[in-house]
């Protein structure tokens, strides 16, 4: 099934603003691989249910965000 056809055209109005915005601020934003990590968040954030503008923008920024691991956590060496 393609997305087209598991969304309603407001939903899917939504989610292609998400990742417009999502992606004009992103650095990179506009290569494919990093449209492509956005979209795929988004598309989860409103397959769970999630269609308005704001939980799916912010779902496509949680895309971007690196984990960086905490410096007290790594253990030290002797």
């Amino acid at each position: 099934m393609s997305i087209e056809e598991s969304f309603d055209s407001p939903a899917l109005a939504n989610m292609n603003i998400a990742l417009d915005r999502v992606c004009a601020r992103a650095a990179g934003g506009q290569e494919h691989s990093v449209r492509k990590r956005v979209a795929k968040q988004i598309i989860k954030c409103a397959r769970s249910g999630r269609t308005a503008l704001v939980g799916l923008t912010a779902a496509g920024r949680r895309a971007l965000i690196e984990i960086v691991p905490n410096p007290n956590s790594l253990q030290r060496e002797t």
